[in-house]
């Protein structure tokens, strides 16, 4: 009697095998995602930044008028008819 052959010898490949790609795919080698301490000072700069930037804004921003609106001026009773040009003019 002939046994059957063993199936878990036979392996069937259902995808073909990636194509060969460089040594270091997109940069993502064993120092991918570590920053170095040129980037840290750099930020600590960008933030020292902003900080001097909020302050004089906070300055500049205090020194403006709450309206700029002009102001409504007090006019005289006898400034309206004289100068509205619709009635007679004096002799």
């Amino acid at each position: 009697m002939i046994a059957a052959p063993d199936a878990s010898l036979y392996v069937a490949q259902t995808t073909p095998a990636p194509p060969a790609g460089p040594a270091d795919p997109g940069g993502q080698g064993e120092d991918f995602g570590k920053s170095s301490p040129l980037g840290f000072l750099i930020l600590v700069l960008f933030f020292v930044a902003v900080a001097f930037l909020i302050r004089s804004m906070t300055k500049h921003l205090k020194r403006l008028p709450a309206s700029f609106d002009e102001p409504v001026a007090d006019k005289p009773a006898d400034a309206d008819e004289a100068g509205s040009g619709t009635g007679s003019k004096p002799a």
